[in-house]
């Protein structure tokens, strides 16, 4: 997909985020159940240029599952990160010599299961 100025890079979190979270143990690639909004939101931002890449702490093991998943929810995304911690994550984004003052790095965070129709996605140009 050719990207065009101005596209943002979204990083989400796959369990509890854009779908139930569930055991890694009790995951079955027929069963996805998608969060309020999600999908909306989601095909949105792909369909706008967006480069969407997926985060997990599911290990590596359970890649085709999580693209079966992924796609049965009709989540688009463009890159798969697996196998990363549960704790938090950071991001580190220099700053901008031609802005020093405007926000490279932003997050919106969300309740677990909650979905996305309740976020402020105004907040990070979303």
């Amino acid at each position: 997909m050719k990207r065009e100025q101005g596209y943002k890079t979204i990083f989400s979190d796959i369990d509890g985020t854009l779908i139930e979270q569930v055991r890694f143990e009790e995951l079955n690639p027929n069963v996805v159940t998608l969060l309020p909004g999600v999908k909306e939101k989601m095909l949105e931002w792909y369909d706008a240029g967006h480069y969407i890449v997926l985060t997990t702490a599911r290990p590596e093991h359970l890649r085709e599952i999580t693209e079966i998943q992924m796609n049965k929810a009709g989540i688009r995304f463009d890159q798969l990160v697996m196998g990363i911690g549960r704790e938090e994550r950071i991001l580190i984004k220099m700053i901008s010599k031609g802005e020093p003052n405007a926000p490279r790095a932003m997050a919106v965070a969300v309740g677990r299961d909650a979905g996305f129709n309740n976020s402020d996605w105004e907040s990070v140009g979303l």
